[in-house]
């Protein structure tokens, strides 16, 4: 069971960071988002 959560997790992760890469920055600053918060952002989003 842990490990298919982790799974989860990790392809949350992975498809956050992929739409929030695929912004301009206009658009991520428009969020209120730089581009060295993706990770951040990404991480808080998948758990």
């Amino acid at each position: 069971m842990n490990l298919a959560r982790s799974f989860n997790n990790w392809r949350k992760y992975r498809q956050t960071v992929s739409e929030l890469g695929r912004m301009t920055d206009r658009e991520l600053r428009d969020l209120g988002i730089g581009r060295s918060d993706i990770p951040y952002i990404a991480r808080k989003a998948s758990i």
